[in-house]
């Protein structure tokens, strides 16, 4: 059967635009015995591919030029040469970075795919119950260590990791303060997220006295998937023996030059403060405890879900593309 592919088509410098994707067609083989043929039906689109356009050393291999792109995935069992799996049936790629090929059909192993416990949503696999999610509960709970009563700063807080490191702040009884982009954002957290207040960077020229104004008692830690300028506004209010849990840094991921910023580390010396950078893949071994407990937390209606969902396959790179001016709140979604 022929099927569509989006490939790498150049390594983009600073922002990649339409010259970066390229659309093939292709043949795929009907599936053997013990294979499966699926189709994607929701891709994730996440700030972290775009470091992998580039041909760097990273904790994850680059992007092939003229290889299909891949991201996390949840597709729909059309064919079944195997028992475990049915027509119909939801399923994801079974490995600890459960990435697929920007691709409308694929073939594979029944043994390589998981199905999805049908209690929740399929999308909730790409957000809250899927790598978001889980780079919040690790990322917060591991690192950050909340306890009652302190203050918890997020940016990217409207974000598909953002909403979910807030929520838990509040299921441990803390303080929490949102960073986002423009009104609507902001009054999301606080109206629908039950954040403590949200600080709009877009409107704000003075990011590091707005921080100080909410944030009274200083910051006890500070979540951080954005980098950059905020960043530095946010690091001048740190408490004594305060954490800084490093997610992402999406603020410097299209800069062609290396940025200059201020000098943290006789801050961190002085407040005697934490900083822990990770990824989700250190956390693999314990995907099945941080699944148990956000599915918990979700089935008693403690955390809450959002999604922004863009429809077509064609609109993959827009998508991906989208959020670097923020144009999601929650997690970005492209059904196909």
């Amino acid at each position: 059967m022929k099927i569509q592919q989006i490939i790498l088509a150049a390594r983009p410098h600073g922002l990649p635009d339409n010259s970066t994707f390229e659309f093939i067609t292709t043949d795929l083989p009907n599936p053997g015995p013990g294979e499966v043929l699926i189709k994607p039906v929701y891709y994730s689109v996440d700030p972290y591919m775009r470091g992998r356009m580039n041909d760097a050393k990273s904790y994850i291999p680059p992007f092939e030029v003229g290889a299909p792109i891949e991201s996390g995935a949840i597709a729909i069992v059309e064919q079944s040469n195997d028992k475990a799996f049915q027509e119909g049936d939801y399923v994801m790629l079974q490995s600890s970075r459960p990435l697929m090929p920007w691709t409308t059909a694929a073939v594979y192993p029944a043994n390589n795919l998981r199905k999805l416990d049908p209690s929740l949503p399929p999308t909730y696999y790409l957000g809250i119950a899927g790598m978001p999610g889980l780079a919040a509960y690790f990322g917060l709970t591991d690192i950050g260590k909340p306890k009652s009563g302190e203050t918890i700063v997020i940016s990217g807080a409207a974000g598909a990791v953002g909403l979910v490191v807030g929520q838990i702040g509040k299921i441990y009884g803390c303080r929490v303060i949102g960073i986002a982009g423009g009104a609507e954002k902001v009054k999301m957290l606080t109206d629908n997220f039950n954040f403590d207040a949200a600080i709009d960077y877009k409107n704000n020229k003075d990011i590091k006295s707005a921080i100080a104004s909410v944030c009274t008692n200083g910051v006890d830690i500070y979540f951080d998937n954005v980098g950059g300028d905020i960043s530095d506004a946010v690091m001048a209010n740190l408490n004594f023996h305060s954490r800084v849990v490093l997610c992402g840094q999406i603020s410097v991921y299209n800069n062609t030059e290396q940025p200059i910023g201020p000098r943290v580390q006789p801050l961190m010396v002085t407040r005697s403060v934490l900083m822990q950078g990770f990824t989700i893949g250190d956390y693999a071994p314990r995907f099945g405890e941080g699944i148990k407990q956000l599915a918990t937390w979700i089935q008693a209606g403690k955390i809450k879900n959002a999604e922004t969902v863009t429809e077509g396959f064609d609109k993959l790179p827009e998508a991906l593309l989208g959020l670097f001016s923020g144009k999601n709140s929650g997690k970005m979604i492209v059904k196909v």
